[in-house]
């Protein structure tokens, strides 16, 4: 990372942003991070006080273009879940982490890097250990998936509500099927081939319960659609090329095709309205995106992992960022977000404020990459397939 670094826990230099902002002084206070967990694990609902103004449009007269071909390209692109998957495939979790490990550590190092683990308590871990390690690490990384793709799911049907403009409308309705067929492949997966699922993890909640809660039909989309949706689609990229398994291979590919014109919906709709915002009002939404990015950033310590394997979490974390490796893998997971941001105008308004702060995240070397609004219709994998299969 650039001017912060989580394994040195520097002092931030925008301290009175950080408290307002996030609740701490410190951007990379290790202690506060961990302060923030889920004690309502064992609840089946969670709700959330919300109070938008459900908006009727009478003008019906589909006038956008891009929102106009993106909601035909999702009439054409929707899968079943149940037919298009094979679900008879078996899935040996244990073969398929160690086939993971074999072909992306081939060096042999262990979970954190090259870090000396003399004298810690993983200094005596087993192989069956490090094994089991990696079992929970997946098992966490798609239950985080499935939590994420419901807060989408309940986001979508609330922009259909919410947003003003009929072509907007029509392709949020498309999404909302989108969502819950993810949500239902995801918690197949999970329940089926896995053996059951993590609680969601606090900071990715306190994410949604802010994005929820806020009445403005524009944050829904900023929060949902460029923020959280932008980081799932570098993320599922990742774990698709990272895993071995079939099933869980196909199923990611499906659902990044989806995710990407989820994202393409936001960048199209936010930058016509961004337009007509005030100075003020821009600052807020810069806000409310680097506030995403940081709660995003927290949930990558995993610590709901390291507190199941019975280990020190603080302990455990503090080897986890001596990785010299992990602040590049980290931050490749907003490669999505970046760009699709200074699409926007976020990064430059009102001096560059946001700029700086995504240069302070270490994630500012991504802003020149493709925004997802031109990239969409290239990871239609679901297309892809139906013209090989009439080809």
């Amino acid at each position: 990372m650039t001017t912060h670094d989580l394994a040195t826990g520097n002092p931030a230099t925008g301290a009175l942003d950080y408290q307002r902002l996030i609740g701490r002084e410190d951007l990379d206070d290790l202690e506060a991070i961990l302060a923030v967990s889920n004690t309502d694990v064992d609840a089946v609902v969670h709700a959330v006080q919300s109070n938008p103004d459900a908006i009727f449009t009478w003008d019906y007269e589909q006038s956008r273009e891009p929102l106009v071909k993106l909601y035909e390209k999702a009439k054409t692109s929707q899968w079943n879940a149940s037919t298009d998957l094979d679900w008879s495939t078996d899935v040996d979790i244990e073969k398929v982490v160690l086939a993971n490990m074999a072909q992306n550590n081939p060096d042999g190092t262990s979970f954190f890097g090259n870090v000396d683990l003399a004298g810690t308590q993983f200094a005596k871990w087993s192989e069956k250990e490090w094994i089991q390690l990696a079992i929970e690490g997946n098992n966490w990384t798609m239950s985080q998936f499935m939590h994420g793709e419901q807060g989408a799911l309940i986001c979508t049907a609330r922009i259909v509500e919410t947003v003003p403009w009929i072509d907007a409308k029509y392709y949020a309705a498309t999404q909302v099927m989108d969502e819950a067929r993810h949500v239902e492949v995801f918690a197949r997966y999970l329940n089926e081939k896995m053996n059951g699922h993590y609680p969601i993890n606090a900071h990715l909640r306190m994410l949604l319960d802010d994005i929820i809660a806020d009445p403005r039909w524009d944050m829904t989309y900023l929060g949902m659609q460029i923020m959280v949706e932008g980081l799932a689609l570098a993320a599922f990229g990742f774990m698709h090329q990272m895993t071995t398994e079939p099933l869980l291979k196909k199923l990611l590919r499906y659902v990044m095709s989806d995710e990407a014109r989820h994202v393409a919906f936001g960048v199209l709709s936010l930058k016509e309205y961004y337009q007509q915002l005030t100075d003020v009002e821009i600052r807020e939404r810069q806000e409310f995106a680097f506030e995403a990015a940081v709660r995003m950033r927290d949930r990558f310590l995993q610590q709901e992992v390291w507190d199941r394997m019975g280990v020190n979490v603080k302990e455990a974390l503090q080897l986890v960022l001596q990785d010299e490796g992990r602040p590049m893998f980290q931050a490749l997971l907003f490669s999505k977000i970046v760009p699709n941001c200074k699409k926007l105008g976020l990064l430059d308004a009102g001096s560059g404020w946001l700029r700086e702060k995504f240069t302070e995240l270490g994630v500012i070397q991504f802003e020149d990459w493709v925004d997802t609004g031109e990239e969409y219709a290239q990871l239609d994998a679901v297309a892809a397939d139906r013209a090989a299969v009439s080809a």
